[in-house]
């Protein structure tokens, strides 16, 4: 049996799978965020391991004998967080997340630092995790004096797992620390940061082994035998894994909190000019490109509650065929954006509001705007160089048929959806810790079985094309109202 934890902003995700990848039993576990400034968005690294023995607990209760019999732990988790522990391990701030925006300047300064791009293979984006350092320095200089280890997330959880200090080449990635080309801590990127390489965990690719579970641990959970920690990789790199995505060609589209649309590379091909991702894969020799948005099914849990109803009730009043673009634009940059704008300061935006605008009509708009959007994404791919003829399309907001025929009408893409079963990044963290424990890494990380493909509606795609255009063009006019 093999452990998968999925460590994201909201919560823990814990699934038990046996040696050919069948989901036996899962659990979840929620953690709060705090937000105690504007822009800021930060966690107490506490909850995660609260999270994790809640979940544990839930899944020995369920499946004791299963449990019993793990042989490996995968990890993932949610990039780019600051998790900052003294030379006693004891953590000496809330941990600063992806999507907190606090350090914008300091991101700049640092973009614009000789070979910073050119190592990196990114800008360097506020939410990424140098400049968050650079804020401390400057803002918690008592703090920053204190730093021992620099911890993303999922590896600070690796720690209370192993004792390790430990991080994977796909999270290491987002940091502006290493050198992705290379897959390897670089001095001048360290430099650059004000931060020494001490400082940094020991890196291991996704699917090596990075540690074992402590004994304290095995004996409260009731696993008998050792259990390899496998190296994991932030969330998206290891969903990746999960659907089986890392051959040139493949693709995925993920409908989560954030939206992300990726490509797996065989090569290093950044393209920093683009605001397009460039990171190491969770697996050897492999890398991706992905466009990201900052909220997509957040946009609709926003509406939800400022409409005081919720997601799934809005987005079931919505019909499963598309008739045509809505006259509401929605511009979803309600925490900033990445691809392809780079911009913290921009916010969303109601364009075209009528009186007769229902909570369908709004709906609706959010839907179309989360998926121009994504069109921003993949026109930066194509940019690249990045061609994908169709891609599968996970996460909660492909519940709504509605917006999965907008997603492929606007990106012009077939989306395969896969079959019954549990894809996300818990499974490609299991499938990592079977790799760690010896098995091999093509045989385990297969596409999963399409159940259906949605089709682009080629009868409307002049509308929605049309509708992307006027979508375009309002940024410029929105930033300029905001300056």
């Amino acid at each position: 049996m093999y452990l998968g934890l999925d460590l994201g902003t909201s919560g823990l995700r814990a699934v038990l799978v046996d040696a050919a990848g069948t989901l036996v039993a899962a659990a979840e576990h929620a953690a709060p965020v705090s937000h105690p400034a504007p822009g800021h968005s930060e966690q107490d690294p506490a909850h995660w391991i609260d999270c994790c023995r809640a979940a544990v607990a839930k899944l020995k209760a369920e499946a004791s004998q299963a449990l019993s019999a793990v042989r490996g732990i995968g990890l993932s988790g949610h990039m780019h967080g600051a998790t900052l522990v003294d030379a006693s391990d004891n953590v000496l701030r809330p941990c600063i997340l992806w999507n907190d925006t606090r350090s914008n300047s300091e991101a700049a300064v640092l973009d614009a630092a000789p070979n910073v791009r050119d190592l990196s293979g990114n800008i360097v984006f506020p939410g990424f995790t140098a400049p968050k350092l650079l804020w401390v320095e400057k803002h918690e200089p008592e703090v920053f004096a204190k730093v021992s280890k620099v911890l993303l997330p999922k590896d600070y959880l690796r720690f209370w797992l192993t004792g390790e200090h430990v991080s994977d080449m796909s999270d290491a990635a987002g940091t502006s620390w290493l050198d992705v080309g290379k897959r390897e801590w670089s001095q001048t990127l360290l430099d650059a940061g004000h931060m020494r390489a001490d400082q940094m965990p020991r890196l291991v690719e996704g699917s090596e082994v990075s540690g074992h579970l402590r004994a304290e641990l095995a004996a409260e959970w009731g696993i008998s035998g050792p259990v390899v920690v496998a190296g994991g990789g932030g969330d998206n790199a290891v969903a990746a894994c999960g659907v089986g995505c890392f051959r040139e060609g493949d693709g995925f589209v993920s409908l989560g909190t954030s939206g992300v649309l990726l490509a797996a590379k065989d090569s290093f091909a950044p393209a920093p000019e683009t605001a397009v991702h460039s990171f190491c894969h969770a697996v050897p020799d492999t890398w991706y490109q992905m466009g990201v948005i900052l909220a997509a099914t957040d946009c609709l849990n926003w509406l939800a509650k400022t409409l005081n109803d919720s997601p799934a009730t809005l987005a079931g009043r919505l019909p499963d065929t598309i008739t045509g673009p809505s006259g509401t634009l929605f511009l979803p940059y309600l925490s900033g954006e990445r691809t392809p704008h780079n911009d913290a300061d921009i916010r969303g935006a109601f364009v075209g509001l009528d009186i007769g605008s229902s909570q369908e009509n709004l709906a609706q708009s959010v839907m179309e705007g989360v998926s121009f959007a994504l069109r921003d994404s993949l026109e930066a791919l194509k940019s690249t160089g990045t061609n994908l003829d169709s891609v599968l399309a996970i996460g909660g907001g492909t519940g709504s048929r509605f917006w999965l025929e907008s997603l492929a009408t606007i990106l012009d893409l077939p989306l395969r959806l896969p079959a019954k079963g549990d894809f996300g990044a818990a499974l490609g963290a299991a499938r990592l810790a079977m790799v760690a424990d010896g098995a091999d890494l093509h045989d385990t990380m297969t596409p999963p079985q399409v159940a259906e493909t949605i089709d682009p509606r080629s009868d409307l795609q002049s509308a929605y094309d049309e509708s992307y255009a006027r979508y375009r063009a309002l940024y410029p006019s929105i930033k300029a109202a905001l300056t």
